[in-house]
């Protein structure tokens, strides 16, 4: 049982290790282009696309959002 437990602790971190990749790759082009959008956000856009927003509405609505915010 000891073994099971530690390859399923080694799964978790090797599968959390990814996701930090993931995020450090999204961040980094999310620089390139430009989009103003901090680590912490980009994390919930993921996150909410993860979850079945659409990705195209909520571009819409960050764009929005923007807008109302500059006036």
């Amino acid at each position: 049982m000891q073994g099971s437990a530690r390859e399923q602790q080694q799964k978790q971190q090797q599968q959390q290790q990814e996701a930090r990749l993931a995020m450090d790759i999204l961040t980094e082009m999310s620089s390139l282009l430009n989009t103003g959008l901090d680590r912490e956000t980009l994390s919930i856009c993921v996150s909410l696309c993860e979850s079945g927003v659409n990705p195209e509405a909520l571009a819409a609505v960050i764009k929005e959002l923007r807008r109302e915010s500059v006036v």
